[in-house]
């Protein structure tokens, strides 16, 4: 999986107005307060149209919103895909985001990042009846990895059928690094009220697959 930054930068370089070398020392190299700044800073040096700030900011959430977003569509593709367009959304949005607005930065972002990440899962058609001629890799292991692929699919069409709300706490607490805490705050939930969600969830999945031929969690770990 491979984060297409260099297209993503096109996208933004319109013009080299744009570029005003906030982020760059004389030898034009990234200047060392940069990995300091918050992201705060960095998106009010992007407002300005600094690309090197965006830069920042990207390489600094850029791996864990890709790992979510793959986790959840199964599809690294389609992941790069929104995690681009989430970005092209930062660098279009930064003149209007507020310090002192009560969600933190990468709070908004997981949001942004998950929400089209589930969007397209339910827009996604089941295709494992396509799969059931794929030849199957000669190589050792090659059949665990054919029915490993299906059972991905069968999660990910099983998560689409579920309630929007427990479908995100899902996502968010298995399918990120993020703690019951953090993923409360991002879907702006008590601690309590993410775990009984996630209680819910898991009951709901369970149900899925299980109309899925699939029974019990364990069966796709």
């Amino acid at each position: 999986m491979i984060f297409r930054m260099d297209r993503l930068f096109r996208a933004v370089q319109s013009s080299d107005d744009a570029w005003r070398g906030g982020g760059l020392d004389r030898a034009g190299r990234l200047r060392p307060e940069m990995d300091a700044a918050s992201d705060d800073d960095l998106l009010r040096a992007i407002a300005q149209g600094d690309r090197r700030s965006f830069q920042r900011l990207m390489e600094r959430h850029v791996r864990a919103m890709l790992a979510l977003s793959t986790r959840v569509l199964r599809n690294p593709d389609d992941a790069d895909e929104i995690v681009q367009e989430a970005f092209l959304k930062v660098w279009t949005l930064a003149s209007g985001w507020q310090s002192d607005r009560e969600a933190k930065f990468s709070t908004w972002l997981y949001r942004v990042v998950l929400n089209a990440s589930l969007d397209r899962l339910r827009r996604a058609r089941f295709v494992a009846e396509e799969e059931a001629d794929e030849p199957v890799d000669p190589a050792p292991g090659g059949l665990d990895r054919v029915v490993a692929r299906q059972r991905e699919r069968l999660v990910s069409t099983a998560m689409a059928e579920m309630p929007a709300r427990q479908r995100e706490a899902l996502s968010l607490y298995y399918f990120s690094d993020l703690t019951a805490p953090e993923a409360a705050r991002v879907l702006d939930l008590s601690l309590s009220a993410m775990e009984a969600l996630l209680v819910r969830g898991k009951r709901s999945l369970r149900t899925a697959l299980a109309r899925l031929g699939i029974r019990g969690i364990g069966d796709v770990t």
